[in-house]
């Protein structure tokens, strides 16, 4: 179960510089330690923009009008370096090909810890170890041009991994995979959620994704947040999601229409509808 607040943003606007409205407008979020928190919202809405403020890109390397504050495992990301904050956040973005740069998969997940400044008798274990944890022990050698988006992704998570963050960013992480590429890396991110106790946080479209993984939803909308709560807190309130462009999974759409005006506690998963309905019959 999630524990003591590891993030804690408090009053948190941006505003970019090349922008005509706030990225962010008065956010007020606590999370979790071993928390998976999910975050939705149309392109736009601030899903980036939130999770670049977690290690301090946001506003250290970005341009704009900051207020606010956000606290990270007691670091104030607005003056903690950036590189000191990858020791502590890691991020994984949506498209893994372009964040390879190396020859092999060994020098990929190395290059962090070289960037970190990892003594080098340390480098190869801990380059093992993420390798294995993500599930590519034997791929040291190979080319990560070589490999599937799954695969790619994967190693993506292992080169944050091997700089052992407390928490991990996803943004969009598998917006360009095939459907068994996007179950390896959720399949994985659960794993590292549950067994090892990452803190994960997910910005992601997919509405049966977050509702099978996450524990809160955090719904944005136009740099606001709009909703918050559990999976079956959100969902339930589809007719507000769907007037701002937010699709609820199947499963509580089949509960929607054929519940009454106002019910709670539906279901979000396939295996859940069905015992809703079985509690119908």
């Amino acid at each position: 179960m999630p524990g003591d607040v590891v993030v804690k943003i408090e009053n948190l606007s941006f505003t970019y510089s090349s922008g005509d409205r706030p990225a962010l407008s008065n956010i007020n979020l606590e999370i979790k330690r071993g928390e998976y928190l999910g975050i939705m919202g149309l392109n736009g809405a601030g899903k980036t923009t939130l999770g670049l403020s977690i290690n301090g890109i946001v506003p250290q390397s970005t341009m704009g009008i900051y207020e606010g504050s956000v606290t990270v495992e007691g670091l104030d990301t607005s003056t903690t370096p950036v590189r000191e904050m990858a020791r502590t956040v890691g991020i994984v973005f949506d498209n893994p090909e372009f964040q390879m740069s190396q020859v092999s998969a060994a020098e990929e997940v190395a290059l962090g810890l070289e960037n970190l400044g990892v003594p080098n008798p340390e480098m190869p274990p801990r380059v093992s170890a993420a390798l294995a944890t993500v599930g590519l022990a034997g791929f040291e050698e190979r080319s990560p041009m070589g490999l599937s988006g799954g695969q790619q992704q994967r190693l993506a998570i292992a080169s944050v991994l091997a700089m052992q963050p407390k928490i991990l960013f996803m943004d969009e992480p598998t917006s360009n995979l095939d459907p068994i590429g996007k179950e390896e890396v959720f399949e994985l991110a659960r794993k590292l959620n549950r067994d090892e106790g990452l803190t994960v946080i997910v910005a992601e479209h997919e509405s049966e994704v977050l509702a099978a993984y996450a524990d809160r939803i955090v719904v944005l909308n136009e740099g606001k947040i709009f909703m918050i709560g559990t999976p079956s807190e959100v969902f339930s309130r589809g007719a507000e999601l769907a007037n701002i462009g937010i699709r609820v999974p199947q499963a509580t759409e089949l509960a929607l229409a054929l519940s009454t005006s106002g019910a709670t506690g539906l279901p979000v998963t396939t295996g859940e509808a069905i015992e809703w309905l079985e509690s119908r019959a």
